[in-house]
C-alpha cells in the first residue's frame, strides 16, 4: 500500500534528504565542539563569545589541515592517478601469469576458475570506467560543498539552544512520565556523545599510528593510505580490514615483502586500539558485542548502503538506550503497584 502511494510522500523525502547530511555533520561537529564550549563558559565566556570561539578554532583547524597536509595529499593523489594505468597493467599481468601457470597445478576448482576468468575479463572494463567514476566524484564534491553551506547554521543553533530541547519536549508530560522522558533523552545524548567523540578520536589516533608505520617502511602514498585508514576506522570492526586492502595492493606492487610489513603495522595498530585506546576513551558506554556489531553492519549495509554501515551501530545504541529505559520504567511501575497492594 505504501508503494502505491509513495508519490504522496516524495516531497517530504526530498526535503529530508536535502537536510539530512548537513544536519548529521552539524550534529557531529556539535558533539565534538561542545566540550570546548562548556570549558569556555566555565571561564565566564558569554554564550555568543563561546560560539564564536568554537568557529574560530574549527576554522584554524581546517586552515592548518589545508596548509600542512593539502600539498602532500595533492602530490600523492596526482602520483596515484598517474600510476593507476601501470598498476592496473601489473595486476592484469599477474592474473594472466596465474592463468598460464594453472596447468602446472592441475585444474582449479570451478568457483576459483570462474573468479579468475571474470577478474581477467573485467580489469579493462574497470580501467575504462574509472574516468566516469572520477567525473561523478567531482559532481558529488560540488553538491557536497553546496550542502555544507547549511552545516554552520545547524551548528550555530545547536550550540546556542541545545539546552532548550529537553525542556521543550518534557513540557508536554507530567509526573513519572516526565522523569522517564528526561532520563531517556539524557541517555540518548550520552550515547551519541560517547560514540561520536570516542570513535572519531580513536580513528584519529589509528590514522596517526598507520602514518608513522607506513612512513617508517617507506610505503608510497603513506599519508593518503593513513588518511583512508582513519576514515574507514569510523566503521566499527570491518573498517580496518577495508582500509588494509589498498595498502596491501600498493605494497605488493611496490615491493612484495612490504605487504607483510603493512599487515603487521595494521595488526599492531588494531591491537593497541582495541586493548588500550578504546577501553580508556570510550569505556563500556555502548556495551555492544562484536557479533552484534557485525550483524548490524551487514543488515544496515543492505538496507541503506554506506550510510547505513556508518550509522547502523549508533542507531542501534540509541534504540538500545530507549528500550532499556522503557524496561526500567515499566519495572518501576510494577514495583510501585506491588507496594501499593
Amino acid at each position: 500500500m505504501f508503494m502505491q502511494v509513495k508519490s504522496i510522500f516524495s516531497p517530504f523525502l526530498t526535503i529530508a534528504q536535502a537536510i539530512f547530511m548537513p544536519l548529521l555533520l552539524g550534529g557531529v561537529l556539535f558533539y565534538l565542539s561542545r566540550p570546548l564550549q562548556k570549558w569556555l563558559e566555565s571561564k565566564k565566556f558569554p554564550r555568543w563569545a563561546s560560539i564564536i570561539s568554537v568557529f574560530v578554532v574549527i576554522g584554524l583547524l581546517i586552515w592548518g589541515f589545508i596548509a600542512l597536509l593539502s600539498p602532500v595529499l595533492t602530490k600523492q593523489v596526482n602520483a596515484l592517478v598517474d600510476n593507476t594505468p601501470e598498476m592496473v597493467e601489473e595486476v592484469e599481468d599477474f592474473v594472466n601469469y596465474s592463468i598460464s601457470q594453472r596447468k602446472k597445478f592441475g585444474e582449479l576448482p570451478e568457483a576459483i576458475q570462474t573468479t579468475i576468468d571474470s577478474a581477467s575479463g573485467k580489469i579493462e572494463t574497470i580501467a575504462v570506467s574509472a574516468g566516469g567514476l572520477i567525473v561523478k566524484f567531482v559532481q558529488n564534491v560540488f553538491q557536497g560543498v553546496f550542502l555544507l553551506v547549511l552545516v554552520p547554521f545547524f551548528l550555530v543553533y545547536m550550540l546556542k539552544d541545545h539546552e532548550k530541547f529537553v525542556p521543550f519536549i518534557t513540557q508536554f508530560f507530567k509526573g513519572e512520565k516526565k522523569k522517564f522522558i528526561r532520563k531517556t533523552l539524557s541517555d540518548i545524548d550520552d550515547t551519541l556523545r560517547s560514540y561520536v567523540q570516542g570513535q572519531l578520536f580513536v580513528s584519529f589516533l589509528v590514522g596517526v599510528m598507520l602514518f608513522i608505520g607506513y612512513t617508517a617502511i617507506g610505503l608510497e602514498y603513506a599519508l593518503l593510505l593513513a588518511l583512508f585508514g582513519m576514515i574507514m576506522n569510523v566503521i566499527p570492526f570491518l573498517g580496518p580490514y577495508i582500509s588494509l586492502v589498498p595498502a596491501v595492493i600498493i605494497a605488493l606492487i611496490q615491493e612484495p615483502k612490504l605487504a607483510i610489513y603493512v599487515a603487521i603495522i595494521m595488526l599492531v595498530a588494531q591491537q593497541i586500539e582495541s586493548n588500550f585506546i578504546t577501553p580508556n576513551v570510550m569505556g563500556k558506554s555502548l556495551d555492544i558485542h562484536p557479533l552484534t556489531v557485525i550483524t548490524i553492519i551487514l543488515a544496515a549495509g543492505n538496507i541503506a548502503g554506506l550510510m547505513g554501515i556508518i550509522l547502523g551501530v549508533p542507531t542501534y545504541a540509541v534504540i538500545k538506550a530507549i528500550l532499556k529505559n522503557i524496561y526500567a520504567h515499566r519495572e518501576g511501575i510494577k514495583d510501585t503497584a506491588t507496594k501499593s497492594v
